[in-house]
Formats: structure tokens, C-alpha cells, sequence
């Protein structure tokens, strides 16, 4: 088994890192990853430059690009065969609800899915690493099992409680919540005086009602939801159709 490893969080990582070697004993593994941290990339590809590729001492490949960026580079122009899975993460943090539009980690595995290639966004609930390997343990038995019931590709989206493995009660398929809107920006002023802005913090969970993401990882489960491309809003087509009439 093959398998293309990346993320948003950079190359050194700590999540990145349980990831690859949780992996490493089921597939041969190929890591290619951002060379600094490029959280909220959504699905950024860099056309303004050229990329380049080099690679650190363990073996990873990093790009000073976006995780769209490194997949698509992987995948092209790196990897002589195509990997039989392309896994992200492990993110630091959540990635439920509204976050999947912004996230660089699944991002990075919407890249595959794009290219035919199944994939799987994975990340913690909560920032800090805590419990780190156990999320890597879960994390590696969700990739290798397989899901022949799925439409081939498949794209998955991943959240793992920050408890340990012994406390996981399991892994159940939940849809997105929804946040409330972000933050306001947090303006302050650069040392010239002039006003600078930072973007503010997600908002809070809107619908965190049952069967949701939100909902499944509080009562100490991992939330695994299937994922699609197509944003086309069909309920509204037949009401366009007669407005356009």
C-alpha cells in the first residue's frame, strides 16, 4: 500500500510526524508537506510563483507553497506511481462545521480526491497535541481499513476527541455542524502607527445538535464525515428555472 501524507501545519509539525510513523508499519510512505504553517489555505494554489521542493534530513519533502500546493506537486511531478490513499493531518484542532471550506488539511485531501485519489483529512478537537499518539493510533487504523461500501474516491473529514485511546467509545458518521460567524477582526497598530488586523477567532457551534460533528466528538467519539465537491444547491434549480423562464 502507498500512501501521500501532508497537512497545513508545516512539514515539522508534531502532527504531521505520530501520523507518519503511525503509518509506517501498513504502507510505504512518501511526505510532503508546506515549509511553515499555512492554516487556512482552503484550497489555494500558488500560480503567482514558481514552487520549489526540497527535503529535510527525515525524509520529508516540504514545498513553500499551500497543502494544495504539495499534494498537486506530489502527485505530478514527484510520485512516479499515483498512492493507493492520500491522508492529511494530523491537524492541531478542530476541522467541523463550516471550518472544512477554510482548512488547509482537508484541503490537502480534496487536492487527491480531485486527482481520483481516495483521501482523508484528519484532526484533533483540541489544540496542544494532548494525547497526540492516540489520535495517530486511530487515525492509522481509519486509513488502513478501508471503505469498499463508499463511492470510489472517497473523501473523508476526520475529528479525534483529545482523550485517550482507552477513552475513545468509538467512531460513528456524522454530518457538519454549523458555526456562528467568526470574530471580528482584532485591529491594533504596526509600529508606524498605522492600523493592522487580524482575523478573529471561529465563532461558536451554532448546530451542535445531535448526529452533527460537534455532537459526536463532546460525548468522547470520533466524527467521520464523507464529503463532496459538488455545491450546486438543488433545491433552488427548479425555482431558478422558472425565475430565468
Amino acid at each position: 500500500m502507498r500512501i501521500l501524507i501532508s497537512n497545513d501545519d508545516g512539514y515539522l509539525a508534531p502532527g504531521l510526524v505520530a501520523l507518519a510513523n503511525a503509518l509506517r508499519p501498513y504502507a510505504d510512505i512518501t511526505v510532503v508537506a508546506p515549509d511553515s504553517n499555512r492554516s487556512g489555505a482552503s484550497n489555494a494554489l500558488t500560480l503567482d510563483r514558481p514552487l520549489s521542493l526540497f527535503r529535510a534530513e527525515n525524509g520529508f519533502y516540504f514545498v513553500n507553497g499551500t497543502p494544495s500546493d504539495c499534494v498537486h506537486v506530489a502527485l505530478t511531478a514527484l510520485m512516479k506511481e499515483p498512492p493507493d490513499l492520500v491522508v492529511s493531518g494530523i491537524n492541531q484542532g478542530q476541522n467541523m462545521g463550516d471550518d472544512t471550506l477554510y482548512s488547509g488539511t482537508v484541503a490537502a485531501a480534496t487536492e487527491a480526491f480531485l486527482f481520483g485519489i481516495p483521501a482523508i483529512a484528519f484532526s484533533q478537537v483540541n489544540k496542544g497535541w494532548g494525547e497526540l499518539q492516540s489520535a495517530a493510533k486511530i487515525a492509522a487504523e481509519i486509513a488502513v481499513r478501508g471503505f469498499p461500501s463508499l463511492d470510489q474516491p472517497y473523501l473523508l473529514n476526520v475529528n479525534i476527541p483529545n482523550l485517550a485511546y482507552e477513552q475513545i467509545l468509538g467512531i460513528r458518521a456524522a454530518r457538519l455542524g454549523k458555526r456562528h460567524s467568526s470574530e471580528p477582526v482584532i485591529q491594533t497598530q504596526d509600529p508606524a502607527g498605522r492600523s493592522i488586523y487580524w482575523i478573529g477567532p471561529a465563532g461558536a457551534a451554532k448546530d451542535a445538535s445531535e448526529g452533527t460533528d460537534f455532537d459526536t466528538t463532546s460525548k468522547a467519539y470520533v466524527a467521520v464525515t464523507p464529503l463532496q465537491i459538488d455545491l450546486t444547491n438543488r433545491k433552488q434549480m427548479q425555482a431558478l428555472a422558472v425565475d430565468l423562464a
